[in-house]
């Protein structure tokens, strides 16, 4: 981001660095008229040095920099403020989409007689394809090169749209597919710490590294000291263009840790527990930073694994500050040395450098941990903040069974042509994939020494496990190949079968046939083991019911093992070549085994040899011819790529918000609805709304791809809104999968089948849910189909913070109940209608009076709490949404 050169305060100087001068905005003159701002929490000071950047006296004032020096009194604020991130990251998923409305806003601009070439990104754009590879070929050496190939076949389109873009707009760059996971990507390249660009006077400035990107794990470059978190692709696209990033003011949520971890104690261990931690505390919505002498010997992969889980318990980052650590993992990942020199004297300079001595930042609240109370655990088999210890898997398992699953049999089921028979608990796919684990040197040297010592063992994966090992960057098969590890991972089925996301997102690929023949003939509960960040139900395969996060190494032992059912701390792992039983204390390393191999083998040289031409790709991608437009030739009849229709008859002067009158419900949903549950990112079932049109369009179901990859036709999407197959709407009894009743005729029907009928009838719809409405992954289409189904209004016990921005964003209502009412408290079950006068008056976070017409007629009240927070948000509402909102004003 250029600076704006504005300087009221007069905070501007200079500083020295690699031989290079450069200016600054300095935090200590800002002090010397705001007021002492030493103690603020890190994450704070960078927000103040952003406010003070582009202070203008309109959208920045003295005011608002004055409130963030007063924050320190009550370490709490309520102040709107506008923010302006550095740069943008996204990926595939969330990127085609963003690209689609960029695409269609150039057309809207040129139908409005606008400029298209004014829709263009203002600041820095890293796109990387890291989403769309599927594990469908595993366990031989083939499977790369066979995923890879597939991956090209199904989304040829897709990447030309991409490859289109990278040429149509500036300051819009892509990363091709097969070069690793977007967070490591930022984590081990793009990220700066401290970014540098030149004002209009020509003079060099340096400001902290920040960015929004359009997946929720964002956060864990918070790890290197880079401020960022994850947004929809909406509210993404507003900033590409300009628009500042409106919040309030955070609390800040400050993790003392203490100690250090126990030998044999893995970094997935104590995500585990820091984020079950942080769930309890609840700091949705807040900064969290950490602090304390427990950050001293702690890596930067280490911290980078704790930032990446922010969503996962629920805060808006989880920030490390820079510090010696900080330095010692730029110069590992290769970067430059005079940008290295810059982060050290500009960290130092702004008071925003960590040591042993420094005094401790002042924030809202507290909690602590002593590293060396942290034991080895998993977590699920729904939730990432569902800890369990690795001793009680079985126990936890089980009583699962007999609950939830209510399986009062537990048969072994024959799998047809096979020699061997699954049952309950039994893990079917193990999988070390994701962004949370795969960057860190640890626990993937640590998997492969579990391999290796397994190996010697004669020891081998059972049978019914699809294993599959996706690294997060192509770093990782160079160390684990210098090392020799890689050999002894293929030998018991964990082969590389691409970069990319894979199991994590939900691209698990299928199961062998027979063996989900023999889990759905009997309805098992069959299970997943992955190294991931998210196990929500229906996400990680439609075959396993429970999910456990867990380390990797803990992934190849229970694919030995293959099944959660056994206490793997105590019983026999496996039997040996000799007859003995073997254990996984056995096979586990120890840290001094793990730390030789990575200090002899993670070197500098990996990382730039492997980002040298980063954007070039391998020759299928270089194969991929686009002619450049300023404007997109839309293909007719694609199914992957269509004109959305935000913008269809769109005018410089909004359309007045219509009050809401006589809203049916579309659904009733429970606690924990996530937006995996609203819009997934998995396969498409052939008999569900969006199997129909594409079969329709004589698109055969070997070539259905998944949602996520169809994010970019509107027409899927919006088939595929709530219909996730294990979502439950409490409309109906004992049904799962995405249906609800129509009211007026009282049939059951796919809830899009039955929102099109209201929207055929001219009746608007509302969403009932319970708390933590819309936690998860940051994806724009859980608002966007939410929208396109004609829901006006979401009444809920909570928002999760992505979600509830993206429904503003689209011009959807959210709506909360009073704390301590719920949809069942207050005697709602669906069959009523709802209205709400005057929403073209509602004020951010005022209380909203909703009209209940009760099915035989009768009237009631009830009060819920606007949660459009902001005046900006409220502007983005009138508007019909935030595109609209920024496509008129750049129209102007």
């Amino acid at each position: 981001m250029i600076p704006t050169g504005q300087d009221s305060l007069s905070t501007r100087t200079t500083l020295e660095a690699g031989g290079k001068r450069y200016a600054y905005y300095s935090l200590a003159k800002a002090a010397e008229q705001l007021g002492d701002v030493s103690r603020l929490p890190f994450s704070m000071k960078v927000l103040l040095e952003n406010l003070l950047r582009f202070e203008d006296g309109t959208t920045v004032t003295r005011d608002d920099l004055q409130a963030m020096a007063d924050w320190l009194k009550e370490r709490k604020i309520a102040r709107e403020i506008q923010y302006r991130p550095a740069r943008v990251l996204m990926q595939d998923f969330t990127g085609v989409p963003a690209v689609v409305d960029l695409a269609a806003m150039r057309d809207a601009m040129k139908n409005l007689g606008g400029d298209p070439q004014k829709i263009n990104p203002l600041v820095p754009v890293h796109l990387v394809i890291d989403h769309s590879v599927m594990v469908d070929e595993f366990g031989t050496p083939k499977s790369l090169d066979q995923n890879v190939d597939l991956e090209y076949a199904r989304n040829r389109e897709r990447y030309e749209f991409l490859k289109w873009g990278s040429q149509a707009f500036d300051n819009f760059q892509v990363v091709p597919p097969g070069t690793g996971i977007c967070h490591q990507v930022n984590l081990e390249y793009i990220s700066q710490t401290v970014w540098s660009s030149a004002d209009q006077t020509g003079e060099e400035v340096a400001y902290p590294d920040t960015l929004v990107g359009t997946d929720s794990h964002t956060t864990m470059v918070n790890g290197l000291g880079v401020l960022g978190w994850g947004v929809g692709g909406i509210e993404a696209e507003a900033a590409m263009l300009g628009q500042p990033v409106s919040m309030l003011i955070p609390e800040v949520v400050g993790f003392r840790l203490t100690g250090s971890l126990k030998e044999g104690i893995t970094a997935t261990d104590l995500v585990l527990t820091v984020t079950q931690m942080l769930r309890a505390k609840g700091v949705v919505g807040r900064f969290v930073e950490f602090f304390g002498p427990g950050l001293d010997a702690m890596t930067l992969a280490d911290r980078a694994t704790i930032a990446n889980m922010a969503p996962e318990y629920g805060a808006t980052c989880g920030f490390f500050p820079v510090d010696h650590r900080t330095i010692e993992y730029m110069r590992l990942s290769g970067r430059d040395e005079d940008r290295i020199q810059l982060v050290e004297a500009y960290a130092r300079a702004q008071g925003m450098w960590r040591d042993a001595d420094t005094p401790d930042p002042l924030f809202t609240d507290t909690l602590e941990l002593d590293l060396s109370s942290v034991e080895p655990s998993l977590a699920g088999p729904k939730r990432p903040q569902d800890r369990v210890l690795l001793s009680d898997v079985d126990d936890q398992f089980n009583a699962e069974l007999e609950g939830t699953y209510k399986k009062g049999q537990d048969p072994r089921v024959p799998v047809d042509g096979e020699q061997f028979d699954v049952g309950n608990g039994d893990v079917v796919i193990a999988a070390i994939t994701s962004c949370t684990n795969t960057s860190n040197p640890s626990v993937l040297i640590a998997a492969g020494l579990v391999a290796r010592k397994a190996r010697e063992f004669g020891l081998d994966r059972k049978p019914w496990v699809k294993t599959s090992l996706a690294p997060g960057s192509q770093v990782v098969t160079d160390y684990l190949d210098r090392a020799g590890l890689s050999e002894d991972l293929n030998a018991i089925g964990f082969d590389l079968v691409g970069y990319g996301c894979t199991t994590c997102i939900g691209n698990s690929g299928p199961l062998a046939e027979p063996i989900s023949q023999a889990i759905n003939d009997k309805d098992l509960v069959a299970v997943s083991v992955l190294s991931g960040n998210r196990n929500f139900e229906g996400r990680v395969s439609p075959d396993c019911r429970a999910n456990y996060l867990a380390s990797p190494p803990l992934v190849v032992a229970y694919a030995l093992a293959g099944t959660v059912r056994s206490d793997i701390t105590r019983e026999p792992i496996g039997t040996a070549r000799n007859g003995q039983p073997v254990y996984l204390k056995d096979i586990w390393p120890t840290n001094d085994e793990i730390r030789a191999l990575i200090d002899a083998h993670v070197h500098s040289d990996l990382f730039r040899a492997r980002y040298a031409d980063v954007y070039k790709g391998d020759e299928r991608w270089r194969g991929i011819e686009v002619t450049g437009s300023d404007t997109y030739s839309w293909p007719a009849g694609s199914t992957y790529i269509a004109n959305p229709p935000y913008f269809e008859g769109m005018s410089m002067t909004p359309k007045p918000i219509e009050d809401i009158d006589g809203a049916s419900t579309l659904a009733v949903f429970g606690d924990s609805i996530t937006t995996d549950h609203i819009s997934p990112a998995g396969s498409i079932k052939a008999d569900s709304p969006a199997g129909k049109w594409l079969q329709e369009r004589q698109v055969p179901r070997a070539e259905f791809n998944s949602y996520g990859a169809r994010r970019g036709n509107h027409d899927v999407m919006m088939r595929g809104t709530f219909a996730n197959i294990r979502i439950r709407n409490k409309m109906l009894t004992g049904v799962e999968g995405g249906f609800t009743r129509h009211i007026p005729s009282g049939e059951q029907l796919p809830i899009y089948d039955a929102a099109m009928r209201y929207k055929a009838e001219g009746t608007p719809l509302v969403i009932l849910a319970g708390k933590e409405y819309g936690t998860g992954s940051s994806r724009d289409w859980a608002a966007k189909g939410t929208f396109l189904l004609g829901v006006r209004a979401v009444i809920a016990e909570s928002f999760e913070r992505i979600h509830r921005s993206n429904l503003v964003g689209m011009g959807v209502l959210p709506l909360q109940f009073r704390d301590g009412e719920t949809a069942a408290s207050l005697g709602l079950d669906g069959t009523e209608t709802f209205s709400i006068a005057g929403v073209a008056e509602i004020k951010p976070r005022q209380d909203v009076e909703v009209t209940v017409t009760e099915h035989d007629g009768s009237t009631r009240t009830i009060t819920a709490r606007c949660r459009i927070d902001t005046y900006n948000e409220l502007e983005y509402f009138h508007a019909g949404g935030i595109l609209p909102y920024v496509l008129r004003k750049l129209a102007a």
